[in-house]
């Protein structure tokens, strides 16, 4: 990898490789698969992260990118973890989704392309967005604690 995409604020954005992919992917249970890869979404109301009210950060589970931090968490009512805005905007990539007869934005993360949920104009300020995120596409890191850096970048304290 001699030539990296970095985000703002200092992430390797570069896609994971084949090795690299099937390694990450390995690591998924059956149930993170079918959200992650398979564009899957979890029952409302049952996922783990839902009530998570401690400072920290939520990265992908996938690739261990941080995606959203705590601060900006907020109870929508939905059943699923929403927040207001990314860690930095590079870090999550909205997708058509016209699935289910509908038109909405999807969102899945930035390097590995791992599906993570939906982003919706409803939210609360400063935004106004929410992102409507599967508590199983994401990993919770407590304040304080080292990042995960599955792909061995260096990206855990960056």
């Amino acid at each position: 990898m001699t030539d990296t995409h970095r985000s703002p604020s200092g992430y390797d954005l570069t896609p994971p490789d084949a090795v690299e992919r099937a390694r990450l992917e390995a690591d998924l249970t059956a149930e993170e698969a079918r959200v992650l890869l398979s564009h899957g979404t979890e029952a409302p109301f049952c996922g783990v992260l839902l009530g998570e009210k401690r400072a920290g950060v939520f990265c992908c589970r996938e690739c261990g990118l941080p995606l959203f931090r705590a601060g900006t968490k907020f109870e929508s009512g939905t059943g699923w973890p929403s927040f207001t805005q990314p860690v930095d905007e590079t870090h999550v990539t909205a997708i058509t989704d016209t699935s289910y007869g509908m038109v909405r934005t999807e969102t899945v993360c930035a390097r590995c392309g791992g599906h993570q949920g939906h982003v919706f104009p409803d939210g609360p300020p400063p935004t106004g967005l929410r992102y409507c995120i599967n508590s199983v596409a994401l990993e919770f890191v407590p304040e304080g604690e080292p990042l995960r850096d599955p792909l061995q970048r260096g990206d855990g304290n960056a």
